[in-house]
């Protein structure tokens, strides 16, 4: 891989970011990752400002390569994160879930790199008039939280990229080298990726939950609670109960009710199978085993080089 405008922008070794997952992302991972040259990145959605704080300060003595911080916007205790975030002098911050107006020029102001997440070439073009440094442009193959035009990421790189000035990565089914090849070959700059690397040793999330993303097969993800937020969770019964009030046409309110507080917590932290929220990917078909982060990094790097090749080697 060579020099693009994303790792001259974030000064890494490679264009492959660690997408920043609630409850999975901790200073652990996002310190690996940075160390193997990569762009790590740290969940805030998941932490309370002080806990934040303590992952900052220690992923800065685990590495000195440049790492990130994610923040959805819809966090209620955002004014208090961004705080941290400057006093912690963290340089690039990725934002999510909210209008990329309301932070950007704030942070740039004080010297941070700002990236935000979308999922339509509308927002795309709303944050690059924000003023944001690049754009992660995420299809709804993704795990979490996702956007609701369900637009793939093989349709959305290109339409992005036809508009957009800025740098642009690819976020959304990316697990592999050649899934980095084709996503760049469609225009991307870099790729972020999550569900991979929920699925490594220094990933916060319970052991329980990454055993099921490698058990994981073709059709056992799905995009649910649209009403609500769109999330991508594993089948499980939680989900089953999902299916079940969809049936009797619930309100708004009922689907409140059933998902209650925590409940990704209880499922991908916590490591219950049954009652919890179980976000993930739908390539988690194609992971099937967990391995140290940096060994992610080096077989991404590899499969990378190995799919250059190969289709160095297609005729048309």
């Amino acid at each position: 891989m060579t020099k693009n405008r994303i790792t001259e922008l974030f000064d890494i070794k490679y264009p492959i970011i660690q997408a920043g997952m609630i409850w999975a992302s901790g200073w652990k991972l996002a310190s690996e990752v940075s160390e193997a040259g990569g762009l790590g990145i740290i969940g805030a959605g998941s932490m309370y400002p002080e806990v934040l704080r303590e992952h900052i300060q220690k992923c800065k003595k685990a590495t000195s390569k440049p790492f990130a911080v994610n923040v959805p916007m819809l966090y209620p205790e955002i004014d208090k994160i961004m705080d941290i975030i400057i006093e912690e002098e963290v340089s690039i911050v990725f934002t999510s879930a909210g209008n990329p107006k309301t932070w950007t020029l704030h942070l740039k102001s004080k010297g941070i790199k700002v990236v935000h997440v979308v999922s339509s070439v509308k927002f795309a073009l709303k944050s690059q008039e924000a003023g944001v440094d690049a754009v992660v442009a995420e299809g709804f193959e993704a795990g979490g939280h996702n956007g609701r035009e369900e637009t793939t990421t093989f349709t959305l790189i290109p339409m992005v990229k036809k508009e957009l000035e800025i740098p642009l990565i690819a976020a959304g089914g990316i697990a592999s080298g050649a899934g980095i090849l084709a996503a760049m070959v469609l225009g991307a700059d870099a790729v972020q990726i999550g569900t991979r690397f929920v699925a490594s040793e220094e990933a916060s999330s319970h052991i329980n939950f990454k055993r099921e993303v490698v058990k994981a097969q073709e059709g056992d993800t799905t995009l649910t609670l649209k009403e609500l937020a769109p999330v991508r969770l594993l089948k499980n019964k939680f989900y089953e109960d999902v299916v079940k009030l969809y049936a009797t046409s619930p309100t708004k309110e009922d689907l409140k009710g059933l998902l209650g507080r925590a409940r990704a917590k209880k499922g991908m932290f916590e490591g219950d199978l049954e009652e919890g929220e179980l976000e993930i990917g739908q390539i988690s078909g194609l992971v099937k085993d967990i391995l140290p982060a940096k060994k992610i990094m080096e077989r991404l790097i590899a499969e990378f080089e190995a799919a250059k090749i190969e289709a160095s080697a297609i005729e048309f």
